[in-house]
């Protein structure tokens, strides 16, 4: 007896199921990379860099996200979930770490804590400094909307790139941290939004040593706004914008440049990044009455550098020289897809593959090339499945186009 078959599917169905898959490939596009580095003190510095799916080679924002201390750039990116919002908001993350000791744990030099980095003098200001040379020269990020947060001792580095960085750093969002730097003195008034638990014994609202291993007296932070609310020109007393059994939001008035000041503290939670997850096992809580990444994200949004905007997205693939991916077929593709190209004058170009974490996968033409069309073929066999970037490279002109590959 012959078997009956199975009945095809129909072309709607195909086309749901293929909607699906692509579906499932954008929300898994998180998953954890390999680390970066680059040079910088004597030391090899590392980095985890994620860019959205949408990254099409126009300007787009970058986020510094920066562990606390005995993290890491992936525990970091899996506890704050902040990727998942970068992707679903189109801003870029990179997640830096701080110096290792002998010993394997990794601290930021903010200032008077915390660690082996301070205690070492290690300068994580110049790094974060090259290491945004570095991201400047190869992705198209808008150096008017680069933004720095961390939680705890990355936070305590936020505001000490704040304080030294200001000409490169739009606005900062520490969380559960404190001003850890002595001599702050900022070139321009500071944007900020800081996070807070009431519950954190770490870093105590109040002040003090903390349960935590830095064994640093953290000033209360009371004394920090002060402080920070007099630099940005604001009055001395906020105004309560939000109290009840969940949180307190309070903001401070008349601030000079629109360099905000907000804090909001929560009555659950503890030492933990709002909205996220356990840094690890016996953390404490996240808070759930706020989100630290929807709230920092909208407050980062409208605060850019003073000056020109400068983040004008042009069209997917083209470019202002005339530069174009014209086309990429077929798009999902398997194992092979076929990029069209168009070059309006004669120019060396280099045309290359990248994953989500901006890592270089294959590199497909570089060299000269006369003004015309032209079309190159990636054969993907041997690539996991996922979202990659097409990016045309021509001078300082850069084009991209998004293709998935579906296994």
């Amino acid at each position: 007896m012959r078997p009956n078959k199975s009945p095809l599917l129909s072309k709607e169905t195909r086309s749901m199921i293929t909607r699906v898959i692509i579906a499932l490939l954008l929300a898994t596009s998180v998953a954890l990379g390999q680390i970066d580095s680059i040079q910088h003190g004597g030391l090899e510095r590392t980095f985890l860099m994620h860019l959205p799916p949408s990254y099409d080679g126009s300007n787009i924002s970058l986020v510094v996200a920066m562990h606390g201390g005995f993290g890491s750039a992936e525990q970091f990116e899996t506890s704050s979930r902040l990727s998942l919002k970068a992707d679903a908001s189109g801003f870029a993350v990179v997640y830096p770490e701080g110096a290792r000791s002998r010993i394997g744990i990794r601290t930021w030099n903010a200032g008077g804590c915390c660690g082996f980095a301070s205690d070492n003098q290690i300068d994580d200001v110049g790094f974060i400094s090259v290491l945004l040379d570095t991201l400047l020269a190869k992705y198209a990020i808008d150096p008017q909307r680069v933004f720095a947060t961390g939680m705890s001792n990355g936070g305590m580095m936020a505001y000490r790139l704040a304080c030294e960085l200001s000409d490169r750093i739009a606005a900062i969002a520490p969380v559960a941290a404190t001003l850890a730097a002595t001599d702050c003195e900022p070139a321009r008034a500071m944007p900020t939004i800081h996070l807070h638990s009431f519950l954190d014994t770490n870093v105590p609202y109040d002040g003090g040593l903390g349960s935590g291993p830095s064994g640093f007296d953290h000033p209360s932070l009371d004394s920090v706004f002060t402080a920070w609310a007099n630099h940005n020109g604001c009055a001395s007393l906020a105004d309560t914008v939000h109290n009840d059994t969940d949180y307190v939001q309070l903001k401070w008035p008349g601030c000079d440049a629109a360099a905000d000041l907000e804090l909001y503290l929560t009555h659950d939670g503890g030492h933990s990044w709002p909205g996220g997850q356990r840094g690890f096992i016996g953390a404490d809580p996240p808070s759930e009455v706020i989100d630290a990444n929807e709230l920092m994200w909208e407050f980062f949004k409208t605060h850019p550098l003073p000056g020109e905007p400068t983040n004008v997205k042009a069209p997917a693939g083209a470019s202002p020289d005339g530069f174009a991916i014209i086309g990429t077929y077929p798009n999902p593709f398997n194992p092979s897809t076929t990029i069209e190209y168009e070059l309006r004058k004669n120019v060396r170009i280099q045309l290359a593959v990248y994953n989500t974490r901006g890592q270089q996968v294959a590199l497909l033409f570089d060299g000269e090339r006369p003004r015309g069309k032209y079309s190159a073929v990636w054969q993907a066999s041997g690539k996991a499945s996922g979202v990659y970037l097409i990016q045309l490279t021509a001078g300082d002109v850069v084009a991209a186009r998004q293709v998935i590959l579906l296994r």
